[in-house]
């Protein structure tokens, strides 16, 4: 009677969430009921009723794909390169940020880094093209001035993958910098004055209060982001990767992307994505229970 009593007392607040919880329900959950092709030779004329039930043959033969490996290396690695510098990097930028007295400056500065973010990979490709270019791009050019040769960036499956790495961290970092500046916020500023009074550097501040006062948000950023330890970017690799590429750029969702909607086996791509769901759940619920014991953070 008390939930009751509760839940009519908020009704309105209740209706404002319908909307919501609708498009939860229509575009994340109805759609699970597609799993069901990931066990079947799905046929679009049968449907998914209808078509033969093959149990986890799929998954047999994704297993035993001779690029499933490879890709799924590539998928880990890339992505476990871009948890970290999107680690590192934004927390070292909000570092320097911190030291920045000119209000004008350093908002000036935060809108320069934060541009990137709220452009889409299709634009930014287009860019990267044009300035990766081995003939006529702005860094081989300045490559080829002092006596080098020319580097095929995005062609060359020794520097792809760094690229991937590196142009996502570029996008990213300074949109990231913002939980960072705002922790250094919530330092007490009398620390700083105590270790002052102590006779602290600039660094040594930094070593001694700066970075045990976000250190918490920098575990719980941490141990949430391995979560995505199987996305590493479709988006992004999509617009900059070629078949000469493949064996280094390749990952599981534009494999998933080529198998499914080039090759149209939506039975093995399905299983593909399945397989990532599953490895993605286990990791997003350890660094939930990982968040909660190293920074006493909760969900629920």
């Amino acid at each position: 009677m008390r939930y009751l009593r509760s839940f009519k007392e908020h009704t309105i607040l209740h209706l404002m969430l319908l909307p919501a919880i609708i498009l939860v329900l229509v575009y994340c959950y109805y759609p699970m009921a597609g799993i069901v092709i990931a066990f079947e030779k799905f046929s679009g004329f049968k449907g998914m009723l209808h078509s033969p039930w093959v149990g986890f043959d799929n998954f047999t033969y994704v297993f035993k794909m001779p690029e499933f490996l490879p890709v799924l290396r590539n998928t880990v690695w890339i992505a476990v390169m871009k948890m970290i510098g999107n680690l590192i990097v934004p927390i070292l930028i909000a570092l320097l940020l911190n030291e920045v007295v000119h209000t004008f400056i350093k908002k000036g500065v935060q809108t320069l880094i934060y541009l990137p973010h709220f452009l889409s990979w299709v634009i930014l490709a287009g860019i990267l093209k044009d300035i990766l270019s081995p003939s006529s791009g702005v860094v081989n050019q300045v490559i080829t001035f002092f006596g080098f040769n020319p580097v095929f960036f995005l062609g060359d499956n020794q520097w792809f993958r760094f690229v991937l790495v590196a142009t996502d961290i570029w996008k990213e970092f300074g949109f990231n910098t913002i939980v960072y500046l705002a922790a250094l916020t919530a330092i007490n500023p009398s620390l700083y004055e105590a270790a002052l009074m102590d006779g602290a550097s600039r660094w040594k501040q930094t070593l001694n209060v700066t970075l045990p006062g976000i250190l918490p948000i920098i575990i719980l950023l941490g141990t949430l982001s391995l979560g995505n330890v199987l996305n590493a970017g479709f988006d992004q690799i999509f617009n900059l990767y070629t078949p000469a590429t493949y064996s280094s750029g390749d990952v599981l969702d534009t494999l998933i992307y080529r198998i499914g909607i080039v090759d149209a086996q939506y039975s093995v791509s399905t299983a593909i994505g399945l397989f990532k769901s599953l490895i993605s759940l286990f990791f997003i619920s350890s660094s939930y229970y990982l968040a909660y014991r190293l920074a006493n953070y909760r969900i629920f």
